[in-house]
């Protein structure tokens, strides 16, 4: 299983607009991509419910955890969405 740990760069957090576009991403990808805050249970990454849920703000960390093939590509690409800031465009 690949693993990055992630800084939240938009300034609102994961919520909303940061979040629909991380959410879409991870829908994205050819395999299944989970988040979660360190310590905790993580949520699937393509469900915005989910994403919302685990509240992440601007400045925390979170990880994202994927397996297959293209799993570290993945984790690459949800990465650089979530550290940028999504409302700063």
């Amino acid at each position: 299983m690949s693993e990055r740990t992630v800084v939240i760069g938009s300034k609102v957090g994961l919520h909303l607009r940061p979040a629909r576009l991380f959410v879409k991403a991870a829908k994205e990808q050819p395999v299944p991509v989970t988040i979660g805050r360190p310590g905790e249970e993580p949520v699937d990454a393509a469900s915005m419910l989910l994403v919302v849920s685990i509240g992440a703000k601007y400045g925390d960390e979170v990880v994202l955890r994927a397996e297959g093939e293209g799993a570290e590509a993945a984790l690459d690409a949800l990465a650089t969405v979530l550290a940028t800031d999504q409302d700063a465009e």
